[in-house]
């Protein structure tokens, strides 16, 4: 019998994690990666690029060697549309067939917003990070505005986390420089619960922690726009030297030259099993899929890492000639680091857990950033 091919959209958490699950199952299988580049970007240590804990070349993996482990090829383009009901994937580089499909390429950040264009969204890689890097460092003090907002149609795509630890880094980073009094630090979000999905004591604490440490709020007032110095909201404008905003997310746009169903909020739309609704052998994992669960299930790596594990079972039973019958576990494990403290969050559907600062967790946070790169090295 021949070999089953196995297309993967992207080289993320999702991507990776369903490759080495794939490669798990004795099935006989060609996989091929699709993605720009055979590299992968660890976006949670973005967060320690401003104050120079962390390098792009720390951060950014070469993927040629597990590939080479893990007997995949790696298709250097971008995904462009699908055909002939999913088994055919277009790109860049020309079409890919496939016997079974798992799209795992990631969201797309919203940026409708007027001015947008003058807001740093750290989360769009490491070149992102050390732009505020460099802007930090030409900076003899002044205001920097950091924020976040969501998806009006889908309020679990929003990426809130990364600006809490962005912004209580810098409070550190500065106070390590000697600098603190010298910079007026501002978060906002038209959220006036900011991080409610990592549950209402953890919303209690951050927001405590902020008045603590001196960091002025601007909650529950839609935002407007932006200008280059400038945050306008409907409730006013405060002016900012830097502003670093993470918009809500969409899908990718590539998803429009499909005929996959998609959420009111632009993902596509995906069953507890992964497998996204009237296509065979379509599965979805991470920031591209719309899941059924918990308003407060998050977009972040460990549950991409969940939700590929399920696609990748699942999709093995389909080209096996078994109904797929694997679902994922839904929570959420969150270090809320900055830079030399941090705080655990740990919610499931019983249980909602936060322990305070302490830099037990900081090393936490590097020991499994250590432990997850090394299988890629």
């Amino acid at each position: 019998m021949a070999a089953k091919r196995i297309t993967i959209v992207g080289s993320g958490f999702g991507a990776l994690t369903a490759t080495q699950w794939l490669r798990k199952s004795v099935i006989d299988a060609d996989i091929t990666l699709v993605s720009p580049r055979p590299e992968f970007v660890y976006l949670p240590g973005l967060i320690w690029i401003p104050s120079g804990l962390r390098t792009a070349e720390q951060l950014r993996i070469d993927l040629r060697p597990f590939f080479r482990r893990m007997r995949a090829t790696h298709h250097a383009a971008e995904a462009t549309g699908l055909n002939d009901n999913g088994r055919i994937l277009e790109t860049t580089a020309g079409p890919v067939e496939n016997d079974g499909l798992i799209i795992a390429s990631g969201g797309r950040f919203i940026k409708k917003l007027p001015g947008i264009e003058h807001a740093i969204t750290p989360c769009e890689g490491i070149a992102a990070a050390e732009k505020i890097r460099e802007r930090l460092k030409a900076m003899d003090g002044g205001t920097v505005a950091m924020g976040f907002s969501g998806n009006p149609k889908e309020p679990a795509s929003m990426r809130g986390g990364p600006i809490f630890e962005f912004l209580f880094g810098l409070d550190r980073q500065l106070r390590a420089e000697g600098r603190r009094d010298r910079f007026r630090l501002v978060f906002f979000t038209p959220a006036p619960r900011p991080g409610n999905r990592l549950g209402p004591k953890a919303v209690d604490k951050l927001l405590a922690q902020m008045a603590r440490v001196g960091i002025e709020t601007h909650l529950g007032q839609a935002l407007k726009g932006f200008s280059e110095r400038q945050v306008t909201t409907e409730g006013g404008s405060f002016d900012a030297d830097m502003i670093v905003f993470m918009p809500g997310m969409t899908g990718n746009a590539w998803f429009d030259n499909s005929s996959l169903p998609r959420s009111p909020g632009g993902l596509l739309q995906a069953d507890a099993q992964c497998r996204v609704p009237g296509v065979e052998r379509v599965y979805v994992a991470g920031d591209s899929g719309s899941f059924p669960g918990p308003d407060w299930m998050p977009k972040q790596a460990h549950m991409a890492d969940l939700q590929a594990r399920a696609a990748a079972r699942n999709l093995v039973a389909e080209l096996r000639g078994e109904s797929p019958r694997v679902g994922f576990k839904v929570e959420l494990l969150c270090i809320l680091d900055a830079n030399d403290q941090a705080m655990l969050v740990a919610r499931n559907e019983k249980h909602n857990l936060v322990l305070p600062n302490s830099r037990v967790f900081h090393w936490m946070k590097r020991f499994y950033e250590w432990n997850y790169l090394r299988q890629y090295r």
